[in-house]
């Protein structure tokens, strides 16, 4: 594996803070589902990144595919943008914090 690879990797498990399962309890919530860009009136890019983020969560990094490295550098890069924009007050019940933990990171959550 390749430094750079490794060094996505690392930034992909970083950024994400959600476990598997917190994210696919979320994914299911109405507030999950009523954010983020849609194609088609269908399912948001965040929502369909989101259950591709539980596959990655689930799958030994060495059987990454080039198209998975993609992904999770789109998601780190979507996770460092989102997060600058943060509202002022309150974040709990916001649409940002909503869209964020689409892409498997809950600004609420503190890391242990």
């Amino acid at each position: 594996m390749s430094k750079d690879i490794k060094s996505s990797i690392d930034d992909f498990y970083a950024s994400v803070n959600m476990t598997p399962k917190e994210l696919e309890s979320w994914l299911k919530t109405e507030e999950s589902q009523s954010v983020g860009q849609k194609d088609n009136g269908d399912e948001s890019i965040g929502h369909k990144s989101g259950k591709r983020i539980v596959d990655l969560l689930q799958k030994p990094k060495d059987d990454y595919t080039d198209d998975d490295l993609s992904h999770i550098k789109k998601v780190v890069s979507y996770i460092h943008r989102h997060s600058a924009q943060q509202p002022e007050g309150e974040i709990e019940h916001t649409r940002w914090r909503y869209s964020l933990m689409n892409w498997g990171h809950d600004p609420l959550k503190v890391k242990s």
